[in-house]
């Protein structure tokens, strides 16, 4: 029973307020004329309801007309089941997936008071009754939709919580709807957060956004968030095979599905597309060339041809494929698109074999797709991936050529695409007993040999040119020092080369033995590491023998000790000690020197002869110029 203002029940006799306009959900069935008295003479006038379009000819009046939102409708129906309906909702998703939509359905479930006046909140709205068609009508005074980008101020949430202070006029709760809720401004989210945590019983809050991160924390908190997902492509062109059928509108299967794919799960967009095609076809059959030339699209055959010719590296099959776009009015933007979404189906196709059974894709892709797939590798279709993607960026650019910027690079893509991968050079240049291509012809005279890349249907092989002569072979190292054993893991095993150098103290080195003092960071079977290095580097057994105590310091220690002793007779020496005091403040960051090795450290035999030759002794005295020299000297 609904009541006014003061809480008295409003007799069901009421006349209902006008209706002004058809409304959201559709128009309502007009009642039926009176007899004529008399027979009046024929007037014929011109149809006045204004054409709705079909986003709001065929906007969800119930849970069950949502598509694609499987999730939301089941909680929905679950908490009106139960009694459990929250006093907030937070409505978050792309554009054109039924946020708006699905707070009108819950503002007419909770007001729905059913054919015979009596019902209470239900997940499946009647329709019939004066409420349900009152929200429908969008003349309902209980439910309130305001837009949030425009009354985004603090005065207008203290105009919103004053309204909220009285009881609903005539449904049993008011439901306020703020779309575009993130544009709010901080102070009016801060005025807002009382009211929305412990509203008035007969008070609900509908949110909805596209920006859910803009949103405070603190305003998320108060709603339940209900996040809507793109609606399916399959969804998709069902839900607008069934609008066709319903418009007596023919349309072709391949021609929904590129409406489906523009419509990137909005089902609004959607909706537009396809009433453009609509009124495109002009009362004939939406077909699939017709939703290409109005979207200008590529088509996806001159796509699948397209890629063939440049993956096998055919420049001017190509150039010619992109001239015959060109002259369709292709974007030469969407032009590349299209060619990275068949890369990225290729790469699908490749991964998962079955998708070429899926019935959702066209039978071109199907079938050309699934060949070509089957003829190219995952590094091969990452690296067309790559250069797409950075050829969108180039087409972009301001005040470039688009058509020769995208010519450019569908040029580099087929010049790369006989060219052997990183991955690929790297095991044929590493393992002598790869599989190798079948050898090409011998090179002409002069060519040197060598290696040179042959095209294999879009991916690459390495073949020799010609045999090379086996080079003798040279005799293995045989260390004689600590230093020598841990240049010798250089660059061949890097984590062993570390410990050698880090965490292990040199005892003794001999021929064909190493005694060592591993530090407690070393692995534990450190000594089984370098036992089998030194055999395979140098092609002897070695005895590796571990100590308790005893040893230099390790390499990096004994590196950082001669950097300070460099430092430190440097910093002592008289032309240094006059630069440093001519510039006050200033101080010596490394001393060079060219003499050391990897380690820091200077070679044995210099270390041994020579210590410290890099600087003159303190007392040496400075030699004289040329022009001091007398003429007898």
């Amino acid at each position: 029973m609904t009541s006014d203002i003061f809480g008295d029940p409003i007799a069901p006799e009421l006349p209902e307020p006008p209706q002004d306009g058809p409304g959201l959900f559709g128009d309502p069935a007009p009642a039926a004329p009176p007899a004529p008295t008399a027979p009046a003479p024929a007037v014929t006038a011109p149809a006045t309801t204004p054409y709705r379009v079909l986003a709001r000819k065929y906007r969800p009046a119930t849970f069950a007309d949502l598509i694609g939102q499987d999730a939301l409708v089941r909680t929905l129906k679950n908490a009106f089941a139960q009694g459990r309906v929250h006093h907030a909702f937070m409505l978050t998703g792309v554009r054109g997936v039924g946020k708006t939509t699905t707070a009108r359905i819950i503002a007419r479930a909770l007001n729905c008071i059913g054919p015979d006046g009596k019902g209470g909140p239900t997940p499946e709205p009647c329709g019939v009754c004066s409420e349900c068609r009152a929200i429908l009508a969008d003349r309902h005074p209980d439910v309130q939709e305001l837009d949030a980008a425009s009354n985004n101020g603090i005065d207008d949430v203290r105009e919103l919580r004053e309204r909220l202070r009285f009881r609903p006029a005539q449904g049993r709760f008011k439901v306020i709807i703020l779309d575009e809720v993130h544009m709010m401004s901080n102070a009016a989210f801060n005025a807002l957060l009382k009211t929305l945590e412990e509203p008035p019983p007969d008070v609900k809050f509908m949110l909805a956004t596209t920006e859910l991160r803009k949103v405070p924390t603190t305003i998320l908190s108060r709603c339940q968030t209900f996040r809507l997902a793109r609606v399916p492509q399959d969804a998709l062109r069902g839900h607008f095979s069934r609008i066709c059928d319903l418009e007596a509108v023919p349309a072709e299967a391949e021609a929904l599905a590129m409406v489906a794919r523009a419509a990137d799960g909005s089902v609004r967009d959607g909706l537009s597309i396809l009433d453009q095609a609509i009124a495109l076809a002009g009362g004939g059959t939406v077909t699939a060339a017709l939703v290409t030339e109005m979207l200008g699209l590529a088509d996806r055959g001159l796509a699948l041809e397209l890629m063939q010719a440049l993956m096998a590296g055919d420049t001017a099959a190509a150039l010619a494929l992109t001239e015959s776009a060109h002259a369709g009015g292709t974007d030469p933007a969407v032009m590349l698109s299209d060619l990275l979404e068949l890369v990225h189906l290729l790469s699908r196709m490749k991964t998962v074999p079955a998708l070429k059974d899926d019935p959702a894709l066209p039978e071109a892709e199907r079938s050309r797709g699934a060949a070509l797939a089957e003829s190219l590798s995952i590094p091969v279709l990452a690296r067309a991936w790559q250069i797409l993607l950075k050829g969108l960026q180039e087409v972009a650019q301001d005040g470039v050529n688009r058509r020769a910027a995208a010519e450019m690079v569908l040029i580099r893509l087929a010049h790369v695409a006989d060219l052997p991968t990183p991955g690929d050079l790297v095991r044929r240049l590493t393992d002598p007993n790869a599989a190798a291509s079948p050898a090409p012809a011998a090179p002409p005279p002069g060519d040197g040999g060598g290696l040179r890349a042959i095209a294999g249907g879009g991916g690459t092989a390495l073949a020799m040119a010609a045999p090379a002569p086996a080079p003798a072979v040279a005799p293995m190292p045989q260390p004689s020092s600590y230093r020598e054993i841990v240049a010798l893991a250089s660059g061949r095993k890097p984590s062993l080369h570390a410990h050698l150098r880090l965490n292990v103290h040199p005892v003794r080195v001999s021929p064909g033995r190493i005694e060592i003092r591993p530090r407690p960071e070393a692995p534990r079977d450190l000594a089984q590491q370098l036992t089998a290095f030194l055999q395979e580097a140098t092609g002897a057994r070695w005895t590796v023998t571990l100590v308790n105590e005893g040893g230099e310091p390790t390499l990096a220690e004994q590196g950082r000790t001669a950097e300070a002793d460099r430092l430190t007779l440097a910093e002592s020496h008289p032309l240094v000690q006059a630069v440093l005091a001519a510039f006050p403040g200033a101080k010596i960051e490394a001393v060079r020197d060219a003499s050391v090795d990897a380690y820091g450290l200077a070679p044995a035999m210099v270390a041994d002869l020579v210590e410290g030759r890099d600087f003159a002794p303190p007392d040496a005295e400075a030699a004289g110029l040329d022009d001091d020299l007398t003429q007898e000297d």
